[in-house]
């Protein structure tokens, strides 16, 4: 059985992972922090979790409490995590986070697109991107993950067996995503509520979506992305397009991506 910490576990993304973890017969929660949370027990927030947590509580962040589990995941906001991976690489068996801060390779990207320089670039080597689909052999033995973002999930697993296979013809791989309101996180916005998004199908981030260079890193290619907000929980519909290098069939693409 292997000891799980989560690191900002009160939000979707980290309850999501709760929720896995209570169904998977290898795991077991023993710390999670919740900073607005603490001293909640999890099944409080969270009803159905009850039968698995019991009286596991929210707590705040310490490294004592993380220091020496198998496996420590973040669910934190990008600029947040640094610090707490920098902590506990090397003192715990892998450290995965979901967040942004470990994805770009480049430090200067990151300053680029989030605002921020890295604090710990020296870190980047040792997180390796999460893709098992491509990336399956560097991330055995792996210290470190960076897990990868919603939008470049779908849009990489979309479109990497055309890119790796040179079978494009350079120019940018156009990416249409649509996706749930939970992508937005837990916290209310404006632009989040019942009445903005019910009915509704908003395009926003225009140019400027920061899940861009994290697609032109995976795909090795261009990406003119443009996501959508659509009036929907969860879930994320990935439409991409681009032009084949040479005449390619139906039964040419499928045979690519086989």
């Amino acid at each position: 059985m292997l000891k799980v910490g989560i690191v900002g576990a009160s939000g979707y993304t980290g309850t999501e992972l709760l929720r896995l973890c209570a169904t998977h017969p290898e795991f077991e929660v023993v710390a999670a922090t919740g900073e607005s949370m603490a001293g909640t027990r999890l099944c409080d927030l969270y009803p159905n979790l009850a039968p698995a947590y019991g009286d596991l509580t929210y707590r705040v962040y310490d490294p004592a409490d993380f220091v020496g589990l198998d496996v420590v995941v973040m669910g934190l906001p990008h600029g947040t995590s640094q610090p707490i991976v920098a902590e506990l690489l090397g003192k715990v068996g892998v450290v995965a986070d979901m967040g942004a801060d470990f994805r770009l390779d480049e430090p200067a990207l990151y300053d680029e697109w989030y605002g921020a320089p890295h604090t710990c670039p020296d870190l980047l080597p040792e997180m390796i991107y999460g893709l098992p689909e491509l990336f399956r052999e560097q991330l055995v033995g792996a210290r470190g993950i960076a897990v990868p973002g919603c939008n470049p999930t779908a849009a990489c697993l979309a479109m990497a067996p055309f890119t790796k296979q040179g079978l494009l013809d350079g120019g940018p791989v156009i990416v249409d995503i649509a996706a749930g309101v939970s992508g937005a996180g837990r916290g209310p916005k404006a632009h989040t509520q019942f009445c903005a998004v019910d009915e509704n199908y908003e395009a926003y981030g225009i140019l400027t979506h920061r899940h861009t260079p994290e697609m032109e890193q995976v795909l090795g290619a261009p990406v003119l992305f443009q996501p959508h907000l659509a009036p929907m929980n969860r879930g994320i519909l990935a439409t991409c397009y681009a032009r084949p290098a040479e005449a390619m069939s139906s039964q040419d693409a499928l045979a690519a991506m086989a």
